[in-house]
């Protein structure tokens, strides 16, 4: 069973942004935005250390210049799991590797947590992510908001673990369909419907296995890398948080998040 103690949190983090250009260097707030990332998985509990995975020179040069750490990678990285897996070697020796997106300054520490506490209480998981209750059909008909289809975790012994979901798929559709729709069906508990929350704490293993792994049709369709896991088997436990932080994915984004900013 991972030590909750050894866990180490990677940000992968690249320069080039299509929607948002040089994102992790935005510094309206008065600090690169990366800043802020680092800043939220420091305060987690769990963490044994917290290093920035990055292509990008200039980057590496603005998180060693605010007192963090950096790595290395290539740009041909095509996620941000790869860009972990390819600086696994230069990571601490660590039983479990978080992987937290550096566009979501807004994350809180309690929700890297969550995910380290939920490997550690499910040996038999291989990686761990978070999920909140979807309570909008405007959200659940969202190809941009994914959806998670869950199932209580259960134990080889059968017994369940209290707060803890197994991922059994992860979609943009609105699923699990409902042959016959009624709003309550937002309300229930616990819930039907899951939005997936983009965190994952993984066992040294899988990312030690990470290339070997067949890659997945599904996870092609969706666009979702997580999909490629499903396919391979690996299983998946999700702990739940309230509520789903803000990423930044455009210039409006950004800017609400300065605007929250001057406002604290």
């Amino acid at each position: 069973m991972a030590s909750r103690s050894s866990a180490v949190i990677v940000i992968p983090a690249r320069l080039s942004s299509t929607r948002l250009p040089r994102k992790m260097l935005l510094a309206d707030t008065g600090r690169p935005l990366i800043a802020h990332t680092w800043e939220v998985a420091c305060r987690a509990r769990s963490a044994g250390a917290v290093i920035v995975a990055t292509d990008s020179e200039e980057i590496a040069a603005a998180v060693r210049g605010f007192g963090g750490a950096a790595v290395m990678t290539s740009r041909e990285a095509p996620s941000g799991s790869a860009r972990i897996v390819e600086a696994l070697p230069r990571l601490p020796a660590s039983d479990v590797i978080v992987n937290v997106q550096g566009d979501e300054p807004e994350l809180v520490a309690s929700a890297i947590d969550a995910a380290i506490d939920a490997l550690d209480r499910c040996p038999g998981a291989e990686m761990a992510t978070l999920v909140t209750p979807m309570r909008s059909r405007v959200d659940l008909d969202d190809p941009a908001a994914v959806k998670a289809v869950l199932t209580p975790w259960r134990h080889a012994d059968g017994r369940e673990e209290t707060g803890c979901w197994r991922a059994l798929y992860f979609s943009r559709a609105p699923v699990p369909a409902a042959r016959d729709w009624s709003d309550d069906l937002l309300a229930a508990a616990p819930p039907f419907y899951w939005q997936h929350l983009g965190l994952y704490a993984y066992r040294r293993g899988l990312l030690e296995r990470w290339n070997s792994l067949p890659e997945s049709r599904l996870a092609a369709l969706e666009s979702l890398e997580q999909l490629r896991l499903v396919e391979a088997g690996v299983p998946i436990v999700a702990a739940v948080i309230d509520h789903a932080a803000r990423g930044i994915d455009t210039p409006k984004d950004y800017a609400a998040f300065v605007a929250r900013c001057r406002h604290r």
